[in-house]
């Protein structure tokens, strides 16, 4: 293509609102525009990289045997209310009402359409087992869309589904796509994690995420720094716990006063003791999910230099939707405000207690009046309650595989792979007849790639105070060619040759054709990060032109007459 016939509308300075490398960089080089807050238009060259990016998802896809389909983005409401998820998710999706009064949403996953499609087709073990898979435009009512295209409200997503007989037939269908993301992410040219996931609002048994390391990251990982295996969300992540030494002493609980002492900070400064000797009091209330019936309120503590896990906390009370409870609730159930909550003489409550306080003593918590704390508390002897990894794990805490130290880092999420279990198909009434003749559920399996998150994860590891220098998988182009005086006949017939060679063997070529000075080709080119610049200048005259590596800018000469073998084998191939 040549570039004076494109709109590639490239910007000298970054935009004001620009977050992230990323963002900043699409921006100036004119791959996208932004039409709303998260809302964008894919320009020429933003287009060509989806296009890319999704043609190796359909072919990695289409080798483990699945079956592209195209559903709808929008949704009748009942599909949703089947499956339990209409509420559930109503503050992230997007619900409205036809003119009949209908209601219907704009798709956000399709786990509910692939199940009405399977309950209206499948009948028999014989068709199993089936994938299924879409690159679809999904929709989020996202309340704080930011970072370019890394959270967005319209967004493009691979989602595929799996349908089996049996868990064996699951594992395959779970293996099958393991092993694709692998080829996906490394043919996109992504340095990218397989961490242990939390499943969250899809549930299932198992889920994996793919995560790239980035200080632009919006989710965080735990990575063993020994490289031991071990890997997992934040969400998931569990570590060892450092021995500590219990306060002295054989005592009874004893109350004591601590006036306007609201946080452990203050009460370590105040008892001169350590926040590892504190039970830090989380309140939450649980909706019952019968209207005729009381919500429950869950009090949960955690080490004072520790926090929690509200992810693990859900996972503790068997996946239910929590909140926090609000101060007038708390006041009213403990008869103290928030600062002063300790487990003695609590009824009517749920209490959870970290793993980290197993075989622990002498402990100091609220005493359920203002101003008030208890010291010498011992779980188990003086209150009971039910254990549970609850806290986040923090940078440095010992690996619970290896007991080496954990890193903490930032990361962005590029794909996610659930084993959902029987949730959907039981729920929404899908049955098959298995060898013996009898009506049994499949069980399925979900997988998720965001499109345009492979883009930005792979600016985000290849750019430079220049631009941008994407993998040559996901740039828009593979080369540029850039005469640098198209008024010299010798340059410009050189030029055009290469051109029409290099389109002749397959080469992505952009040949920048434009009126400019050298310069402002060169940051050009730069800019939209095309891994490979010929360059055709004075040195035509000696049979030879330089080629520049965008990501290395490793330059050297090479013979017109080899340029387009050259090319094909060292950097095209």
């Amino acid at each position: 293509m040549r570039w004076s016939q494109l709109f590639i509308p490239t910007l000298r300075e970054d935009p004001a609102d620009a977050e992230v490398p990323s963002h900043r960089l699409l921006l100036r080089a004119g791959y996208i525009r932004q039409l709303a807050a998260g809302i964008y238009s894919y320009l020429y060259l933003g287009q060509r990289s989806v296009l890319k990016i999704s043609r190796i998802i359909r072919e990695e896809m289409d080798r483990i045997g699945a079956q592209e389909f195209f559903l709808p983005a929008i949704h009748p409401a009942e599909l949703w209310q089947e499956s339990g998820r209409w509420d559930q998710l109503a503050d992230t999706m997007f619900q409205f009402k036809d003119h009949g009064g209908r209601e219907l949403c704009l798709g956000m996953t399709h786990e509910e359409v692939m199940t009405d499609i399977a309950r209206g087709e499948l009948r028999s073990y014989r068709q199993l087992p089936q994938i299924w898979y879409q690159i679809q435009t999904k929709f989020r009512d996202e309340a704080r869309p930011k970072s370019g295209l890394m959270r967005l409200r319209q967004f493009i997503m691979k989602d595929s589904y799996s349908f089996d007989i049996d868990e064996a037939g699951l594992d395959a269908s779970y293996k099958k796509h393991y092993d694709a993301y692998c080829r996906i992410f490394s043919r996109c040219g992504l340095d990218y994690q397989i961490v242990e996931a939390h499943s969250g609002a899809m549930g299932g048994s198992q889920s994996h995420e793919f995560m790239v390391v980035s200080d632009a990251g919006e989710d965080h990982i735990a990575l063993c720094v020994k490289e031991c295996g071990y890997a997992a969300n934040l969400e998931k992540a569990r570590s060892a716990v450092k021995p500590v030494q219990d306060l002295d002493g054989d005592h009874a609980p004893e109350e004591f006063s601590t006036p306007n002492i609201r946080t452990i900070e203050e009460l370590v400064a105040f008892s001169k003791t350590g926040p590892e000797h504190m039970m830090k009091a989380v309140v939450y209330v649980a909706p019952a999910a019968d209207k005729d019936k009381k919500d429950e309120v869950v009090l949960a503590f955690v080490r004072g230099d520790h926090q929690l896990s509200e992810a693990k906390l859900a996972d503790a009370l068997g996946g239910a939707t929590v909140r926090s409870a609000r101060p007038e609730e708390i006041q009213q159930t403990f008869g103290a405000a928030p600062g002063s909550i300790g487990p003695l003489g609590v009824k009517g409550v749920r209490i959870l207690i970290d793993e980290a306080f197993r075989g622990r003593r002498n402990l100091i918590s609220g005493a359920n009046r203002d101003h008030h704390h208890i010291r010498y508390l011992t779980p188990e002897k003086d209150f009971t309650g039910a254990y549970h990894d609850l806290r986040e794990v923090a940078d440095g805490d010992p690996c619970v595989r290896c007991g080496r130290s954990l890193r903490v880092a930032s990361a962005i999420e590029v794909g996610h792979i659930f084993k959902l279990g029987r949730r959907y198909a039981q729920a929404m009434g899908l049955r098959v007849l298995d060898r013996d003749g009898k009506e049994v559920t499949p069980i399925m399996g979900s997988y998720g790639i965001g499109v345009e998150r492979i883009l930005t994860a792979a600016i985000e590891q290849n750019h430079d105070q220049n631009g941008m220098c994407p993998p040559r998988a996901v740039a828009p182009f593979e080369v540029v060619l850039t005469p640098t005086n198209l008024k010299d006949d010798s340059i410009r017939q050189a030029a055009e040759q290469l051109y029409a060679e290099l389109r002749q063997t397959g080469v992505e070529v952009l040949y920048d054709d434009r009126d400019e000075r050298p310069g402002v080709k060169f940051k050009d080119a730069d800019l939209i990060g095309i891994p490979l610049r010929i360059t055709v200048g004075r040195k035509v005259g000696d049979g030879l032109v330089e080629l520049s590596e965008r990501s290395t800018g490793v330059r050297a000469d090479a013979k017109i007459a080899d340029v387009v073998t050259l090319v094909r084998s060292r950097y095209c191939g």
